[in-house]
């Protein structure tokens, strides 16, 4: 049988003092002696007093839970931004609750309804893919619970922001093609209702228009979520439809690794015939031969950010202060999936 809680009223009197003593000396407060705080101490330890923070944070009007909405936990990406935000919010005496929308529309505004009922002091959240009605997500800002978007954002409701310039970011990866001699250039391209995705197409559009490159679509090819089957696919569309292509960018590296392991089943060699380029910086681009060039996107310093702007808010209610958009940098990381052209 479980035992009951012991009480405050119980401790204070098992020593003959008042609750409001037991109260401070739990506190260390310094109105307390040294020698009946330590007295204190010893008691709730043998009888297991343990303090109901739950009653103390409501009392506060504060739950120290902030709420993260994400679209998929298994994705390297979307963990490495959790890390950061835990990392962030542990340091600030937050607990962190993770919600996983699976891409799925109904799903996110079920977690948002939930997070609400928690009453959590504020929410970080990255959209899911079906996601383009965001009055879920208005609703907490209707209660004045502060509300950070990451990565996937919604332009709609006037909050803060933590993003990386994925227009710039595909313009570099694309870039770096042309600067080692690729003429013919496909894309892998993300699903093209997610800003981010539109962003690296036209940064890759942009790149080949600056270099006076053929664009074609032909040369693009549209995928569902970037998965490991969609990167086959891809590289065995561009083959059969005889594209003579030399490079490819792709939206993501689940899609860029699985490109080099079909080009490689299909008899032709990375980066001597076909040179690819990623985007994430996952540990699989390491691992992969050849590694792979890609773009690291610092997920983990994104989430470290998100979790800043969102306690700031809680901290110290700047419900009168503008939003804020935070662009983190991103570098190009250049290995063996394109560097033998570049010797050449």
């Amino acid at each position: 049988m479980r035992k009951s809680k012991v009480s405050i009223k119980e401790m204070a009197e098992r020593l003959g003092v008042s609750p409001s003593t037991i109260s401070r000396a739990l506190q260390n407060h310094p109105s307390i002696g040294k020698k009946r705080t330590a007295e204190v101490h010893k008691l709730a330890k043998k009888l297991g007093y343990y303090p109901n923070s739950v009653a103390s944070n409501l009392r506060r009007n504060r739950t120290n839970l902030i709420g993260v909405i994400i679209p998929r936990i298994d994705r390297y990406f979307q963990s490495s931004a959790i890390a950061g935000i835990e990392e962030v919010a542990s340091k600030a005496g937050y607990y962190v609750i993770i919600f996983q929308s699976n891409n799925s529309y109904e799903r996110e505004k079920e977690n948002a309804r939930m997070l609400l009922s928690s009453q959590a002091d504020g929410v970080i959240a990255c959209l899911a893919m079906e996601t383009d009605n965001y009055d879920h997500l208005a609703v907490f800002k209707d209660n004045n619970v502060p509300l950070v978007f990451f990565d996937r954002v919604c332009d709609e409701i006037e909050t803060h922001k933590v993003i990386i310039d994925d227009f710039g970011a595909a313009m570099k990866a694309t870039e770096h093609l042309i600067s080692i001699g690729c003429k013919r250039i496909a894309h892998i391209a993300g699903n093209q209702k997610v800003a981010i995705f539109r962003d690296r197409l036209r940064g890759y559009q942009e790149a080949l228009r600056k270099h006076q490159l053929e664009q074609s679509e032909k040369l693009i090819y549209y995928t569902e979520d970037l998965s490991r089957m969609e990167g086959e696919q891809a590289v065995a569309h561009f083959l059969e439809s005889d594209a003579a292509l030399d490079g490819i960018f792709c939206s993501n590296d689940t899609s860029a690794i699985s490109a080099i392991q079909t080009i490689t089943k299909q008899g032709k060699k990375v980066p001597e015939d076909i040179a690819v380029v990623g985007f994430s910086n996952t540990p699989t681009s390491l691992i992969v031969s050849p590694a792979l060039t890609t773009i690291d996107d610092h997920a983990f310093e994104m989430g470290q950010a998100a979790a800043r702007l969102l306690i700031r808010q809680i901290d110290e209610k700047q419900e009168t202060v503008a939003s804020e958009t935070i662009t983190i940098r991103n570098d190009l990381v250049v290995r063996e999936s394109t560097m033998k052209i570049q010797s050449n």
